[in-house]
């Protein structure tokens, strides 16, 4: 699933394409995306200038004078710039066509996507809404991360990747943030200390970074905006090195379920 740098380095590479340009045209070819594209969506985008292109958690905000639309690229979504009058593909399901005869193409296999109009206050969104902090704002504090771990059993790594609690830190990157800062994944988030918080929130505002720095984590099917893969998993420490030895003490990275998910890490050198 694309995270938060795949999904940085995706609004990074379309926005130039797209800011202070009309969408001329709004062709959806499959309205059955995870909610069903409706005609708010092409209402709100079709002969308005795009104004902003953002990012809050996973979502990339589309906006205009008339409010902003919502995409999410589910679990094997990608968008790309390309020519207006490019041949769709199976799985191109949305254009938004360009004043400047280029189109901003959104292609899900497996449709789990979203593109969707939030209106004139798109942070009140129910989406949107309760999310917690961005981990690369300052408001995502040592003090914050302590203060919602207070009393908490829950294992950290499960704790990282609650979008309630901060957006953004999926799977991968809350393994290698872990591992940076020498945390066991198992340990309740409870019983973590301010200062091992300080630690961790430095950690992942580093992987995260070094990630979208690398232009994201290529597993399966992510793609960049134009077309290239992203390079951090070239860089991984730990995630799914199962079995070979830590880059630390070379004892055998170990892999285990948490929440349905994998985690890795080393028993020696996190604690």
């Amino acid at each position: 699933m694309p995270e938060l740098p795949e999904v940085e380095t995706t609004r990074r590479g379309i926005a130039p394409h797209l800011l202070g340009h009309v969408i001329e045209r709004v062709i959806v070819r499959e309205p059955r995306l995870r909610w069903p594209v409706t005609a708010a969506f092409s209402d709100g985008l079709q002969g308005r200038v795009i104004e902003r292109v953002e990012r809050r958690g996973k979502y990339l905000l589309l906006s205009n004078a008339a409010g902003t639309a919502l995409l999410h690229l589910g679990m094997s979504g990608s968008l790309r710039v390309l020519a207006a009058d490019a041949p769709p593909g199976k799985h191109d399901h949305l254009d938004l066509v360009l004043d400047n005869e280029r189109c901003l193409r959104l292609t899900d296999p497996r449709r789990f996507g979203a593109a969707l109009w939030a209106g004139a206050q798109p942070l009140t969104h129910p989406l949107l809404a309760a999310l917690g902090p961005e981990p690369l704002e300052t408001d995502f504090t040592a003090k914050y991360l302590h203060a919602r771990a207070a009393g908490r059993s829950t294992p950290i790594k499960p704790f990282l990747m609650d979008s309630h609690v901060v957006v953004g830190v999926g799977n991968i990157y809350a393994s290698e943030s872990l591992f940076m800062a020498s945390i066991d994944p198992r340990r309740a988030a409870g019983r973590i200390s301010l200062e091992r918080c300080a630690r961790l929130v430095s950690a992942i505002r580093e992987v995260l970074l070094a990630a979208i720095e690398q232009g994201g984590t290529t597993l399966r099917d992510f793609v960049g905006s134009e077309g290239k893969p992203g390079y951090f998993r070239q860089r991984l420490q730990v995630y799914d090195c199962a079995g070979q030895p830590c880059p630390r003490c070379g004892t055998s990275v170990v892999q285990l379920r948490q929440a349905q998910r994998s985690t890795y890490f080393c028993p020696h050198c996190q604690r």
